[in-house]
C-alpha cells in the first residue's frame, strides 16, 4: 500500500473536497497539490499543479475511534499530585468528537462553566495493529500531528464521573487534530518535539514530548494488547502541565485555543458558546 505524502491535508477547492500534500503555508493560504486514494487504498500524486486555499479542513474524513492517554507528563503528573500508575490511564473519545485544525468549537450550555484545554501530540494508525511490540510500534503509524483534548471539567470531577474522563471529553469537535498529518519520515522520533498552547495569544502550556512517561512507541503496544487498533485510530498521547484547571483560569466564550507544535504546525480554534 502507497501511502504518498509528506504533510497530509484535507481541503475544498471548486466545491470539491479532496486529500493533497501541503507544500507551503503563508499568509495567503495554504498552497496544496491533490492526492488521489484514501488511507484504505493509499495516496497517489493526482496533479502536481500547485492549488492555494484558504482553510484546510480535518485531516481525516472519519476516524474508528479516538483513544487517549492521561496523565502521561512528569511535569503534569507532579501538577496533579497524582501518583503515576504502572500501565497508562487510557479513555476514549468517540468519532464524532473529531473536529478540524480551523474550526469553531460549538459548547453545550451544561458544558460551560469549567471548559479546558488539552494540547497533545497526536498519531494516527496507517495500518489495522493487534499485539505489537515496542520494537515494530512505529512501523504501524501513519503519521503525526497535533491536538487539543477539549475537556469540561465540571463533568470530570470524581463526585460527577466517578473518577471516569470519558464523558467530559466526549462532546461532539472537542478532538480538533491538524492540520496536517505529518509523515514518519518528516518526523522519524516523535519523542523529540517541542510544542505550546497559548490561550487568545498567552501561553499556557510549553514542554517537549521527551517528558512523555510512556513513549508512542510505548503506547501503541499496551493499545494494541489483545485488541485490534484499525487504520485511521487517533490517539491523543497526553498533555502537559499548565492546563486551566490547576490555574484556575477556564475557557470563556469566544476564546480562541491554539496549539502549536514545531515542525507539524498549529490547530486554532475558537470557543462559541451555545
Amino acid at each position: 500500500m502507497k501511502m504518498k505524502f509528506d504533510q497530509l491535508v484535507r481541503f475544498e477547492h471548486e466545491g470539491e473536497i479532496s486529500y493533497g500534500n501541503l507544500v507551503e503555508s503563508s499568509s495567503d493560504g495554504f498552497r496544496v497539490t491533490k492526492l488521489g486514494g484514501n488511507l484504505a487504498k493509499g495516496f497517489t500524486d493526482v496533479d502536481k499543479d500547485l492549488i492555494t486555499v484558504k482553510k484546510l479542513l480535518c485531516p481525516l474524513e472519519s476516524t474508528p475511534i479516538i483513544q487517549c492517554v492521561g496523565v502521561n507528563y512528569n511535569e503534569h503528573a507532579t501538577e496533579a499530585k497524582i501518583t503515576v500508575p504502572k500501565c497508562p490511564v487510557i479513555f476514549s473519545k468517540p468519532a464524532d468528537a473529531l473536529a478540524g485544525p480551523m474550526d469553531e468549537i460549538p459548547i453545550h450550555p451544561d458544558c460551560q462553566e469549567k471548559m479546558d484545554y488539552e494540547g497533545e501530540l497526536v498519531v494516527v494508525m496507517g495500518r489495522d495493529a493487534k499485539n505489537v511490540s515496542e520494537a515494530e510500534a512505529l512501523s504501524y503509524v501513519l503519521g503525526y500531528t497535533v491536538g487539543n483534548d477539549i475537556s469540561a471539567r465540571n463533568f470530570q470531577m470524581p463526585d460527577v464521573s466517578g473518577g471516569q474522563y470519558g464523558y467530559a471529553k466526549s462532546f461532539d469537535k472537542f478532538a480538533p487534530i491538524g492540520p496536517a498529518i505529518q509523515s514518519t519520515t518528516r518526523i522519524p522520533d516523535p519523542q523529540k518535539l517541542r510544542f505550546r498552547t497559548t490561550v487568545n495569544g498567552e501561553v499556557r502550556q510549553e514542554t517537549s514530548t521527551d517528558d512523555m512517561i510512556w513513549s508512542v512507541r510505548q503506547i501503541v503496544a499496551h493499545l494494541s494488547r489483545g485488541t485490534t487498533l484499525r487504520a485511521g485510530t487517533v490517539i491523543m498521547t497526553g498533555t502537559p502541565s499548565g492546563v486551566g484547571f490547576f490555574q484556575k483560569k477556564f475557557l470563556k466564550d469566544g476564546d480562541v485555543v491554539e496549539v502549536e507544535m514545531d515542525g507539524l504546525g498549529s490547530v486554532m480554534n475558537k470557543m462559541c458558546f451555545l
